[in-house]
C-alpha cells in the first residue's frame, strides 16, 4: 500500500461549472461579485450541475491514485465567502475595502455588521453529494477563524479573538453535523496561521480546538496551514509567509486536538527537523507544488518522502499538495496527482 495520499481542497472545476471561483475568472478586487447572478443562471438545473461537476472532481482524485480525496471545493467562489454566505451578521451587499495578506493585494469584502451564527447548515449536504462518487472516505473542508476574520471586514466584534470565538462555535455546529452523517475527515484551514504565528499562539489554536469541541474520536481532526496562494501559475515573486512560522506554531499544534496537519514543502522546502517537534500528530507533508506547471518526477517526490522519514514516523506521514489544486487546470492536477500517488505507495510503510 505505501503511504496514505489525499489532496487538500480545491480541484479545477469543469468549463459546465459555471460559476466565478478564485482560480481563473474573478476579480480579486470584488472577489464575491457575481456569484448569485452565476447561481441564478443556472436556474432548476444548479443541483444537477453541482452534482455532475463535483462527481467528475472526486473521480478524477480516486483515479489519480489519492486514497483520500475532497469534494473539490466545486460549490464555491473560494473556501471562505462560500462558507460565510451561510452564516448570520455577514453583509454581501453593501462592501469595505481592505488590505490583506500582509499587503498583497486589497479587496472589497464582505462586512460583519452583527452577531456571527450558524444560520443554516450545508456542509452535510455537500460531503453527501460528494460521498456519492465514491467508496474512499471523503474529506470536507472549511475555513478557520484567523483566517475568516482576516478575509472579511470586522464592524461589530472589534476583537479578532471575540470574533474567533463565535466563527468557531459556528464551525463547531458543522463539524458535528458533518460526523454526525458519517464523515471520518475534517480539515478546518489556517494558512493564516502561517502569517500571523503570534496571533495563532495568543488565540487561533484555541479557537481551532473550540471549533472541533465534542467531535467525535473516529473523526480525523484536520488542520491546513500553507504559506500564501498566488494568484496565478508561476508567479515567481508571490510573498510567502516566513518559513520559521512552522517551527513557532508546531509545539503548539502538537498539543492541540488536532490529529492531522497538513504543511506546505514543495513550493519552498523546510528544514525537516521540524517533524521531530510532532510525536502523536500526523503531517500531511506537501510534496507537490500547486502554482508551478513544472511536474515533479516520481523519483523526486519519492526521495523527499524517504527524506521527511528520517524524521517522522511511516505511518504518521501522509503525502499531499501544498495547498488546493485549483490553479493548475485539469491536466496538470492530474498529472501531479499520479506522481504524488505513484511515489507515495512506492514506499514501504
Amino acid at each position: 500500500m505505501g503511504l496514505l495520499t489525499t489532496t487538500i481542497g480545491a480541484y479545477p472545476k469543469p468549463d459546465y461549472v459555471n460559476l466565478p471561483d478564485w482560480f481563473g475568472n474573478l476579480d480579486t478586487s470584488q472577489p464575491t461579485r457575481g456569484w448569485a447572478a452565476a447561481v441564478s443562471s443556472m436556474g432548476d438545473d444548479f443541483e444537477a450541475i453541482l452534482t455532475r461537476g463535483t462527481h467528475q472532481a472526486v473521480q478524477d482524485q480516486v483515479n489519480a491514485g489519492i486514497d483520500i480525496p475532497t469534494d473539490g471545493e466545486i460549490a464555491r467562489e473560494n473556501y471562505i465567502h462560500y462558507h460565510c454566505r451561510h452564516l448570520s451578521g455577514i453583509d454581501f451587499d453593501i462592501l469595505t475595502k481592505k488590505t490583506l495578506r500582509k499587503g498583497s493585494y486589497s479587496s472589497f469584502l464582505p462586512t460583519v455588521r452583527g452577531p456571527v451564527t450558524s444560520e443554516r447548515l450545508f456542509l452535510a449536504n455537500d460531503w453527501r453529494r460528494a460521498q456519492q462518487a465514491t467508496d474512499k472516505p471523503v474529506k470536507i473542508t472549511m475555513p478557520g477563524p484567523l483566517t475568516m476574520a482576516d478575509t472579511l471586514v470586522d464592524e461589530f466584534y472589534g476583537d479578532q479573538n471575540k470574533f474567533g470565538k463565535a466563527v468557531a462555535e459556528a464551525l463547531n455546529r458543522e463539524i458535528l453535523s458533518l460526523a454526525d452523517a458519517g464523515c471520518r475527515h475534517i480539515q478546518i484551514d489556517e494558512p493564516l496561521f502561517a502569517r500571523y504565528p503570534d496571533r495563532a499562539l495568543l488565540f487561533g489554536v484555541e479557537n481551532l480546538d473550540r471549533a472541533f469541541h465534542n467531535c467525535p474520536q473516529e473523526v480525523v481532526r484536520t488542520a491546513h496551514m500553507c504559506c500564501g496562494y498566488p494568484d496565478k501559475i508561476d508567479a515567481v515573486d508571490y510573498p510567502k509567509a516566513p518559513p520559521e512560522s512552522y517551527f513557532q506554531i508546531a509545539d503548539a499544534m502538537e498539543d492541540s486536538s488536532i490529529m492531522a496537519l497538513s504543511l506546505e514543502d514543495a513550493h519552498r522546502y523546510n528544514d525537516l527537523t521540524l517533524l521531530e517537534h510532532f510525536k502523536t500528530t500526523q503531517i500531511i507533508l506537501g510534496v507537490v507544488a500547486i502554482a508551478k506547471s513544472r511536474v515533479e518526477a516520481v523519483e523526486e517526490i519519492r526521495q523527499r518522502l524517504l527524506q521527511a522519514l528520517e524524521h517522522i514516523d511511516a505511518h504518521r506521514l501522509i503525502a499531499g499538495p501544498d495547498c488546493g489544486l485549483g490553479i493548475l487546470g485539469r491536466d496538470l492536477a492530474m498529472e501531479k496527482m499520479r506522481h504524488l500517488s505513484e511515489a507515495a505507495h512506492s514506499i514501504d510503510s
